[in-house]
């Protein structure tokens, strides 16, 4: 019996490819993407008369799911770092 140290192997694995390459979801992928086309391109018209109100729906929408990580909200100074002292 021989141990198999590939980085890509897993115990129980049956050498499925990944879901993403599998014939089913790229078939389901590929009508999804036509499908948004098509939708997109017959209402194209009423799309651009709701733009502004879309992108005004946007800011709050992109503020929800942001996660507020970029803001510095609970960091507290390392008082280790003694490149801010004069």
């Amino acid at each position: 019996m021989t141990m198999n140290t590939s980085p890509h192997h897993t115990v129980g694995s049956d050498d499925q490819p990944p879901l993403w390459r599998r014939p089913v979801v790229l078939a389901a992928a590929t009508a999804g993407v036509i499908g948004v086309f098509y939708l997109l391109r017959e209402h194209w018209g009423h799309l651009l008369g709701l733009w502004t109100y879309l992108i005004l729906l946007a800011c709050p929408l992109m503020h929800l799911f942001h996660g507020h990580g970029g803001h510095g909200h609970g960091h507290k100074p390392d008082p280790s770092d003694k490149t801010k002292q004069g």
